[in-house]
């Protein structure tokens, strides 16, 4: 029984190892990152069930996020592989590289793929393209301060300590509460400029 436990977990493990392994390495950042938003946008519509009655989940709106993420799977593989090659970089020895690597991230993929993130789900969603340039534009500078609060840290383990080929699903297995925030930050409710029941304070009475 013990033997043949074992001889299934070591072909469990083989099978996970293809994973990340060649041309599999692609599909499984690709749908890593999809699965992971979809998951995000999920946890927030959760909350706003509960928050707000009579809201229902729009299984749409976790799709449109799937596929975003999806679309941005290729790019974080390439984008890693590509880092790897400008400044390479092995543990503590290599930390000047590393920093390099974190700086470029921030200032490159960073702001690139919050443009994509909002664009992209403005195209799914219906948006003309100067609707979603100015949600862009109303909502890109929270998002990208938000960014430089949460992800440079986790980049230097990341680059530091992950192997290559595990950089993308380190960060997936980061991102749930980052693309919670993302679900929040794009389909959040607009604040209305004056609250119901209120009125001006230059209005005066007859």
């Amino acid at each position: 029984m013990a033997r043949g436990s074992w001889g299934r977990l070591h072909r469990l493990l083989s099978a996970g190892q293809r994973l990340f392994q060649g041309r599999a390495l692609l599909v499984t950042n690709t749908l890593g990152c999809g699965a992971l938003m979809a998951a995000g946008d999920g946890v927030r519509q959760s909350w706003e069930i509960r928050s707000q009655p009579g809201q229902v989940f729009d299984p749409r709106r976790s799709a449109s996020m799937f596929a975003v993420g999806c679309s941005m799977g290729p790019f974080l593989h390439y984008w890693y592989l590509s880092l790897d090659r400008l400044f390479p970089a092995s543990g503590l020895r290599g930390f000047p590289n590393v920093l390099k690597k974190v700086l470029v991230d921030q200032l490159v993929a960073s702001p690139v793929l919050g443009v994509w993130y909002f664009l992209g789900l403005g195209c799914l969603e219906g948006q003309t393209l100067g609707e979603s340039f100015q949600e862009l534009r109303d909502k890109f500078w929270e998002f990208y301060k938000a960014d430089w609060c949460v992800w440079p840290a986790a980049q230097l383990v990341n680059f530091l300590f992950v192997p290559p080929q595990f950089r993308v699903t380190y960060i997936n297995g980061l991102t749930l509460g980052w693309d919670t925030y993302l679900s929040y930050l794009k389909y959040r409710s607009p604040v209305p400029l004056t609250p119901p029941g209120c009125v001006a304070l230059d209005t005066r009475a007859d």
